[in-house]
């Protein structure tokens, strides 16, 4: 293996893409800052998974697949409830838990533990303010006042990324709102209701109302809304109490036991509640930035945003080496790649599966889950996607 310099990476964003990243650069050589605006690592949140061979080949050759094999759910079947809490259809645990599924909260804490063991360095509770690219770096200053030069700057800070607004340009020009949006709220246990009769114990329950879609127990969340809305509603840190009203609104009328559990909400912690969006990028580079996760390729509960991530950090971080540093020659092998693999992403709207607009809608999308050909098609799509790219063996330099 032959000897490369030292490169200096900045990767914004601690979470999966961020921590997937930073592994991935510094086990290729690179020494690597994160920084994130949160004071530290987000315990627990909703469930995440992985799809197919290839994204678990990745978590594989990174250490961490036993510790995440040793950390999953319990994941069991979901029913779909009727408005007087009847079992409608049952959802197999296989569709909503991959072949892999564990906390976002337990997932960013082993990819943490991956980086930091690797040599990399976190900033927490600071972000990155601007940017200035010059022919052989990239300078960057953080809110907090630091102010350092990088050879390549990666945004790995989800679907409303701050790299990628500074350095390609608008939100508005790259993600497109699909027409719901999406809440998890952490209520309390008496506050969920248990499964009925009939229901096979499944811990996860569905209840639609056309345009809406109401979940609760199982590892996703305790509480899981999907509700259209005509616009999208500000996802700032000003707009927790109309985020709240809107989600109250949509629930507003609904069958079975959305009242209480709306009534939970109210009197309950803000819950989060942001766009049902996708991201449409023909590149994922620009100059000395890259971006990876839902930053590049985000389609919001599309079911591929871990494994994508995951994927697309390891690649980065190949492609570098692979072009022994020169990133421009790196990027567009990223870009290549990494294009074909996120088509996935590029399509599908989430919320019109899960809330359909109407009545008829929510019958054809039940009659999925009930008829085995049609389960067994649809379990076949999306495993033929997650397994859809080549992936390559690249060999990490010597160190030095």
């Amino acid at each position: 293996m032959s000897e490369v310099p030292e490169r200096r990476a900045l990767v914004s964003g601690a979470g999966i893409a961020g921590s997937a990243t930073a592994y991935w650069l510094a086990r290729h050589g690179w020494r690597v800052t994160v920084v994130e605006p949160a004071p530290d690592l987000r315990p627990g949140g909703q469930a995440v998974d992985f799809k197919g061979e290839v994204q678990l080949r990745v978590l594989e050759r990174a250490g961490v697949l036993e510790r995440l094999r040793e950390l999953r759910t319990g994941s069991s079947d979901g029913v779909i409830l009727d408005r007087a809490g009847r079992p409608r259809a049952t959802v197999p645990a296989a569709f909503t838990a991959g072949d892999l599924e564990v906390l976002r909260g337990d997932l960013a804490r082993v990819l943490h533990d991956a980086a930091a063991a690797q040599g990399c360095e976190y900033v927490f509770g600071d972000s990155v303010a601007a940017v200035r690219e010059t022919p052989k770096t990239v300078q960057a200053t953080f809110r907090g006042g630091r102010s350092e030069a990088y050879d390549i700057a990666v945004g790995a800070d989800g679907i409303h990324s701050a790299v990628r607004r500074l350095a390609f340009g608008p939100e508005r020009d790259f993600v497109r709102f699909l027409g719901y949006h999406y809440a998890l709220a952490d209520l309390p246990e008496e506050a969920l209701p248990a499964p009925p009769e009939g229901s096979g114990g499944a811990e996860r329950l569905w209840y639609n109302e056309p345009g809406l879609l109401v979940s609760t127990g199982g590892p996703k969340a305790p509480a899981f809304f999907v509700f259209a809305s005509p616009e999208p509603l500000p996802h700032g840190p000003g707009g927790a109490e109309r985020r709240r009203r809107a989600l109250l609104d949509a629930c507003a009328g609904a069958g079975w036991r959305v009242p209480e559990i709306a009534e939970a909400v109210r009197t309950a912690g803000d819950p989060h509640v942001d766009t049902i969006s996708r991201v449409r990028m023909s590149r994922y580079t620009r100059g000395r930035f890259a971006l990876v996760g839902d930053a590049a390729y985000g389609n919001t509960l599309g079911g591929f945003g871990s494994g994508l991530a995951v994927v697309g950090a390891y690649l980065l971080a190949g492609e570098l080496t692979a072009a022994a540093g020169d990133h421009r020659a790196a990027f567009a092998g990223y870009d290549r790649r990494m294009h074909a693999y996120a088509k996935v992403a590029r399509s599908g709207n989430a919320g019109r599966f899960l809330a359909p607009r109407t009545r008829a809608g929510i019958r054809a999308r039940d009659a999925l889950f009930r008829l085995g050909p049609l389960r067994r098609a649809l379990m076949s799509t999306t495993d033929g996607f997650a397994d859809g790219i080549a992936l390559p063996d690249y060999a990490p330099p010597a160190r030095r």
